[in-house]
């Protein structure tokens, strides 16, 4: 099932705010993304509904097994790509901007080609060429 840009970057947030704060709230989301709660709220709901993530009412949002999976390979194609437009000379910061709009569009040969490049002209080294 084709999942939009916009969920994979629901998905790709929750999965960062976990690894770093252990818990997944939808204020954090909000913050995180520059969306209004309402919106997260709509969102949370939609994820919910096509199994992507677990919720009580009120209670803590979690990532279900589709979600993480699909969450883990948009945040490795971040990665990588913030790594290889550092590499090439670009601002940390714009890389990490830029990789977000990229993240989505490059095919998988390309995502395989950029994985290989980072890892043999840096220190980082990425294992997961994804799984399309």
């Amino acid at each position: 099932m084709k999942i939009q840009k916009s969920a994979e970057d629901y998905l790709e947030t929750m999965l960062m705010l976990e690894e770093e704060h252990g818990y997944i709230r939808s204020i954090d989301i909000a913050k995180h993304l520059g969306v209004t709660k309402p919106s997260v709220s709509y969102a949370v709901k939609r994820l919910k509904e096509s199994g992507y993530i677990n919720m009580e009412s009120n209670g803590p949002i979690t990532l279900a097994p589709p979600g993480r999976k699909i969450a883990k390979r948009i945040y490795e194609r971040h990665k990588a790509l913030t790594a290889f437009l550092t590499l090439l000379g670009v601002d940390p910061e714009l890389a990490e901007e830029d990789a977000c709009k990229i993240e989505h569009d490059i095919s998988h040969d390309t995502y395989v080609a950029i994985c290989k490049y980072v890892n043999n002209n840096s220190d980082i080294r990425i294992s997961n060429y994804d799984d399309e």
